[in-house]
């Protein structure tokens, strides 16, 4: 049965890929079915896909936008998923990338995405490859996956893109040491964004030192030589921007060519049927009987009656053998407002973005 969604979304209708993202990232049952059965259907476009991830303050957003209206400008279509960090209290996001993007946003040519993390680690949020999938299938040329933010956990993101950009601020105090050497052996291209007025000549050389510290990192066999490499860039003059583009376009088809890419896809398409697996697994912890004998046991835990092990491995046995062990009665609560309305999907009106 075709889903009604389909023809629309992959005619490039923004109501209905907005309307299909909001589908994947709804965790209601009937909407995870319809959801997969939406992704089976969809036809085998590729965009070029860049993710990218930045030090707090170093205008990713400012970037991305002077980025894609120039990719724009060449008649290309731009899809931006913006992640924004939840809060761990109420968990609430902002989602103001559209304010920043306010250029961006209006251009027909582009379509803004901005997504909560929802306490997802990696720098992106639950459902991004599958809003990735969806706005290649809505016939975007160029998908750019922007993270929450830099840190350890944030290379995720290069597991879901083509090729992964690291944006950076001149005058960052130990530039060797303001970004760990994890993500730098993620990354494809190092730009280093402000490189304008007074602060100029200081990113110039703090492109130096990160270009001297990119050849001390072991050669990888999907880079042709002089990647990754390090450049100058300024979201607010446009200068670099047409550099920065050239040096993605040189990469991506030298890896085409190569037959980097397909293997790169097919490493991602793995990856992400086991993080489809582990969150399956961490579903059955989520169950009404499953969260009732872990409330069970986790207050015999507080009050000292049972060690932390050994409780945790009782919920594991009973997992493999549920009907071996009695499974007190669930206490009733209230229905979660995450799962809570009527079985339509949500209208784009009342999306979040």
């Amino acid at each position: 049965m075709t889903d009604d969604l389909l023809e629309p979304l992959v005619r490039g209708d923004r109501r209905a890929l907005s309307r299909a993202i909001t589908l994947v990232e709804s965790t209601r049952p009937d909407h995870r079915d319809r959801a997969q059965r939406l992704m089976a259907l969809l036809p085998d476009r590729q965009a070029l896909r860049i993710g990218m991830s930045g030090t707090p303050g170093v205008g990713k957003s400012t970037f991305i936008e002077a980025f894609g209206l120039r990719l724009t400008g060449a008649g290309l279509r731009v899809a931006v998923l913006a992640v924004d960090p939840s809060s761990t209290r109420s968990g609430g996001s902002i989602l103001g990338d559209k304010t920043r993007m306010d250029l961006l946003s209006r251009d027909p040519r582009a379509f803004i995405r901005p997504s909560p993390s929802s306490a997802q680690l990696g720098g992106v949020a639950r459902r991004t490859r599958e809003a990735v999938r969806l706005c290649e299938a809505a016939g975007h040329d160029i998908v750019l996956i922007e993270t929450v933010g830099v840190g350890q956990s944030e290379t995720l993101v290069a597991q879901m893109s083509d090729l992964f950009v690291l944006l950076l601020a001149p005058a960052g105090g130990d530039e060797l040491q303001g970004v760990k050497r994890g993500i730098m052996e993620m990354a494809d291209l190092i730009l280093v964004n402000k490189a304008d007025g007074a602060l100029l000549s200081t990113a110039r050389r703090t492109v130096a030192d990160y270009a001297g510290a990119l050849r001390l990192l072991r050669k990888r066999e999907h880079d042709p030589d002089g990647f990754p490499r390090a450049l100058p860039v300024s979201a607010t003059t446009g200068a670099g921007l047409d550099e920065a583009w050239a040096q993605m376009q040189a990469l991506a088809a030298w890896r085409r060519e190569h037959g980097h890419l397909d293997r790169l896809r097919a490493g991602q398409a793995r990856d992400w049927f086991l993080s489809e697996l582990r969150a399956g697994l961490l579903a059955r912890l989520d169950a009404p009987a499953a969260r009732a004998r872990i409330a069970d046991l986790g207050g015999q835990v507080a009050a000292g009656h049972l060690a932390p092990g050994l409780a945790a491995q009782q919920v594991l046995d009973w997992l493999d053998h549920p009907d071996a062990l009695r499974v007190p009665a669930p206490h009733a609560s209230r229905e979660s407002p995450r799962m809570a309305g009527t079985g339509g999907i949500p209208d784009a009106r009342s999306d979040r973005s």
